[in-house]
This record gives C-alpha cells, sequence and structure tokens, in this order.
C-alpha cells in the first residue's frame, strides 16, 4: 500500500516507463493493409473501427448486411472486444488501475443525437449495452461509479469479476516500483471507438475502455465524454478517437472533427486538423499517440494520428480492410 500511496504524488505523465503501454499498435500489417489516399469512399452500409479490431466489424456487419440499424450494429460489434479476455484494454480482461480493481467507461450515440453513458463502472462485461440503456430509459446522459452499478443490476446485468488472472499477476509485479507512463505503440490494441452507417444512411456510435492501465482510482478518459471519444451527427458523419485520453479531453477532438466535415472538409483533413490542434496546443505531443478516424455520410472515410502505427478497420458492403493511417511525426 505504501508503494501505491507514494504514486499517488506522481502526475499522470509523470514517473518512468511502465511495463505496459495504455494504447499503441504493433505492426499488424500484411498485403490487404492499405496505405490511405486522399478522398477515399466506400460503398454503404459500413462500419469502421479503430485500431485491428476484425472481430467487432464482422460482428457489426453481421447485423447490417440483414437491413438491422446502426445502432444496434455499432453495440454488437464493440461487445466482441469488451468479451475479449485477450484484449487488455477493453471489459472482461482490462487491466486494472492502481488500486487493483478493473474499472470501465463507454458511451454510445444514436441518429438523432440521443446518447447514453456509463463512467467508473465495476463487474460488468458490457458497458457499452448499460449505456445504452441509461440513453433509452433513463432522463440522463451520464451515470457514474455506484450509481451507475445500481442502474445496470436494476436493468437485469449480471455481476462479475472483471480482473483475470493474468491481469492480477501484472499488477502485482507492477506494485513493486509503481512506476507509471505512457508508451506510445508497444500493445495491439486499446480503446474501441466504432461508427456505423446502416443501408438507410443513419449513422450510429461507440467508445468503450477499460481506461489507462494503474490509473488514479477515479480517472475517466475521452471514451465515455461525448464529443471527445466519440461524436456522430446523422446529417454529416461520425468520428471517434483513441489514445491518451487526456489529450483527447482537451480538444473535443471528435465533436471538432465532425463540425469541420459540417463546414464542408474531408474527413482525412478534419482527422489531421484535429491532430493539429494537439500538436499546436499540448507541447508535449512528442511523448504521447492520439489517433482519429472518420466517415461522413456518403462513405468517404479518414484517420490520422500523431504517432506512426495507428491503423483502422473498415467493413463495407464492397470489402473488409485495414488502413494504416498516416501521422505528423
Amino acid at each position: 500500500m505504501s508503494n501505491r500511496r507514494k504514486f499517488l504524488k506522481h502526475s499522470i505523465l509523470g514517473g518512468v516507463t511502465a511495463p505496459f503501454a495504455l494504447w499503441s499498435c504493433e505492426s499488424v500489417e500484411d498485403s490487404s493493409t492499405k496505405v490511405l489516399k486522399t478522398d477515399q469512399q466506400v460503398s454503404l452500409p459500413v462500419s469502421i473501427a479503430t485500431w485491428n479490431n476484425v472481430g467487432a466489424c464482422n460482428a457489426a456487419w453481421d447485423v447490417l448486411k440483414a437491413n438491422g440499424n446502426a445502432l444496434d450494429a455499432v453495440e454488437a460489434g464493440v461487445k466482441i472486444p469488451e468479451a475479449d479476455p485477450n484484449d487488455r484494454s477493453v471489459g472482461y480482461g482490462g487491466r486494472p488501475d492502481r488500486e487493483g480493481k478493473v474499472t470501465l467507461d463507454a458511451c454510445i450515440m444514436d441518429k438523432t443525437g440521443d446518447c447514453g453513458s456509463v463512467v467508473f463502472l465495476e463487474d460488468f462485461m458490457h458497458p457499452i449495452s448499460v449505456a445504452r440503456k441509461v440513453m433509452e430509459e433513463t432522463p440522463h446522459v451520464i451515470l457514474a461509479g455506484e450509481g451507475a452499478h445500481q442502474f445496470a443490476l436494476e436493468q437485469g446485468f449480471e455481476p462479475q469479476n472483471l480482473l483475470i488472472e493474468e491481469s492480477k499477476k501484472e499488477w502485482e509485479e507492477w506494485l513493486e516500483s509503481s512506476q507509471y507512463q505512457p508508451v506510445i505503440n508497444i500493445e495491439n490494441h486499446d480503446t474501441i471507438g466504432m461508427v456505423t452507417l446502416d443501408a438507410q444512411g443513419d449513422i450510429a456510435g461507440a467508445c468503450t475502455t477499460s481506461g489507462a492501465a494503474y490509473k488514479m482510482r477515479g480517472r475517466v478518459g475521452d471514451s465515455p465524454i461525448i464529443g471527445a471519444g466519440m461524436f456522430v451527427d446523422n446529417e454529416v458523419g461520425g468520428a471517434a478517437a483513441t489514445g491518451l485520453g487526456e489529450a483527447v479531453l482537451k480538444s473535443l477532438g471528435s465533436f471538432l472533427i465532425v463540425e469541420l466535415m459540417r463546414q464542408g472538409m474531408s474527413p482525412q483533413a478534419a482527422c489531421e486538423e484535429a491532430v493539429m490542434r494537439i500538436v499546436r496546443k499540448q507541447p508535449e505531443h512528442t511523448e504521447l499517440q492520439v489517433g482519429y478516424l472518420a466517415v461522413d455520410k456518403q462513405g468517404n472515410y479518414g484517420g490520422y494520428s500523431i504517432q506512426p502505427g495507428f491503423v483502422y478497420y473498415v467493413q463495407s458492403a464492397d470489402e473488409g480492410f485495414l488502413v494504416k493511417a498516416p501521422s505528423y511525426l
């Protein structure tokens, strides 16, 4: 405990390198990986997700190809990594905070602009489904902590232990030094942000995460915050973020991207400008990673990041493929 108490004195970017990254992407390129060019477009319906989330996009596509709606598709999609114990930064199997507790954040948004979010939620595998219930069954947008937990129980969700043995062992090893600092591009997954467009052209978005490994108790990043981790507008398109949440929160990047597209920018140009806002205003940008993706109502898509290594997956009526996003550095 004394190590953890001493660790409270470190800032979120302080200390020295931790043994685990808070986001990233190892090399996942193969012959099917596309290097993005400007003004790329796919036919609707389409799902697009951060990182190499093929399973998530396939699950969303199963809904979309059966003429399902975008909201059902995006929920079905992100539930895949939420339930995967091998994905150590989303849902079940996620790495804990410094107290050894797995806490989850998620948000969802539909074609009408309605939205729901849960933050600092413990004991439930699918925070995205709880967030949807917040949207549909309450007059609120965000429920947090104990209140979100009680609401999930009332809605019939079954609690369970989310801390798998591998994560527990890593946390116990981490306690020996209690050192904390983001490390760029060392894992192959992170927060999943997803945007879907159905055959009718309607849009939905979702974002879900277990947050930064070994974060301070109660820390919430960008993922469950509408306009930061994700934002959609049925007149324009949608965007999602991944990377260091604090950097995204300071610029509300997903909302910014959608507004720039509303003003006429392409998804690619809008993602680049959102990254440049961070570069211009946050001097520590060379030490962190943020990546954005976006898609407009016509199926044009784009992505951009601060550091090399960010990829995203696109599944459309034409094909499914991984895209290597260009980067500022």
